[in-house]
């Protein structure tokens, strides 16, 4: 019976599931929770310290922007130093409080940071060592949200950079929990746009501060000349339960029945075992992202928590995203160009179908990129930044 399940199986499912037996054994799934159980929040507290008068006008505010580890080609991460740049350019000063709960070599994050983010320019310290001699602080996850109760103990502003519906990147269990109890922490939020403040506000009943999404469509743009197009390209992260890893290959499989001439582009994380041919290309940087998009027809562009940011920058290349239909998605992208499709395979397969069959590719191509030609980041970081001083400053 054992060797005929082997067989079965074969050599790939054999290691893979001594790999889940090892999984389980070790509790390796601990290492998914980036919380020491003593910076977990026992309860929403009412209030914390704070200032008791503004800081004066004109002088340098001393700003921490408390984050996990960060890692290259987060996008996440990038957005948050796109904020970091646009406060040192207003001549504050900055410091990125890390956390990790199994410790931080500071030293070797800060070569990380200048050599990933060279203009973010900010001190690096471990954020366990205690969040002080700062104006004012920012959490940018869940986790971090713990972390500043936890470890900013002096009078200070706080505030919460949200770029995802936290809570829904897990089970409803205890993580789920713990990330919706941040919202109803006493610091200023600011939503990543009209869909998260709408997800917040749905859960909660409690409004933040909204503020656009960006796009870089600088870096983001058709190739001149344009190219033939053909084929579609997927953002493969088969750990994040937010990017519709199972659903994606589901419909990408339905795609590749109906188109079997399409070639499909994958890029992130390999997918193994999908029964369908795929090119893949491992992770990519901007400018070769840029060159994939240019030269591709149409793409899956899935998120569950937030509008993801790769719908817009395969727009401003002239590809158009396949985006999953999702509650107040439409505030956040309005473009026309853009496929919305249920969240079911055949439906996302369907939306692929019609991408890559419409009889002026290059036409449509060019009128999606040129919906996107000036789309930028600084609206995002100005209401960023207004907001982070009209704290600190005072209104």
């Amino acid at each position: 019976m054992k060797v005929r399940r082997a067989l079965a199986v074969g050599p790939a499912g054999i290691a893979q599931r001594l790999a889940m037996r090892a999984y389980e054994a070790t509790d390796a799934a601990a290492m998914s929770f980036n919380l020491d159980y003593d910076d977990i929040l026992l309860d929403v507290p009412a209030r914390l310290p704070e200032p008791t008068e503004p800081l004066a006008r004109g002088r340098a505010a001393r700003i921490g922007w408390v984050m996990t580890p960060p890692g290259a080609g987060s996008g996440g991460h990038t957005t948050v130093f796109r904020m970091v740049e646009a406060l040192r350019a207003r001549g504050h000063r900055l410091t990125a409080f890390v956390y990790d709960k199994y410790g931080v070599d500071v030293d070797e994050l800060g070569d990380r940071i200048r050599r990933h983010w060279p203009a973010a320019g900010v001190d690096v310290r471990d954020a366990r060592a205690g969040i002080d001699d700062v104006d004012a602080v920012v959490a940018t996850s869940f986790e971090t949200a713990h972390v500043i109760v936890r470890y900013a103990r002096q009078p200070m502003r706080r505030l919460y950079f949200i770029q995802d519906f936290e809570p829904y990147f897990y089970g409803h269990g205890a993580s789920y929990e713990l990330a919706a109890m941040t919202y109803r922490l006493p610091f200023r939020r600011i939503a990543l746009g009209a869909m998260l403040d709408g997800m917040i506000r749905e859960a909660t009943g409690i409004e933040s501060d909204v503020v656009p999404f960006g796009c870089d469509s600088a870096a983001y743009r058709p190739p001149s000349p344009p190219v033939p197009r053909s084929g579609v390209v997927f953002y493969c992260r088969p750990g994040a339960p937010r990017r519709g890893y199972e659903l994606a290959v589901a419909a990408l499989r339905q795609f590749h029945r109906m188109h079997p001439d399409q070639e499909i582009h994958v890029y992130g994380l390999r997918p193994r075992g999908i029964g369908i041919p795929v090119t893949f290309h491992g992770r990519m940087s901007v400018p070769e992202l840029n060159d994939l998009y240019g030269r591709t027809i149409s793409g899956l562009a899935m998120s569950f928590t937030n509008i993801t940011l790769v719908a817009e920058e395969m727009l401003a290349a002239g590809n158009i995203p396949v985006v999953n239909e999702l509650a107040l998605a439409h505030l956040v992208l309005p473009n026309p160009h853009v496929r919305w499709a249920a969240p079911t395979a055949a439906a996302l397969a369907g939306a692929l179908s019609d991408a890559v069959s419409v009889p002026d590719v290059a036409g449509r191509a060019a009128r999606a990129a040129a919906s996107i030609v000036e789309r930028s980041w600084e609206p995002t970081k100005d209401a960023v930044v207004r907001l982070i001083e009209q704290e600190v400053y005072g209104s």
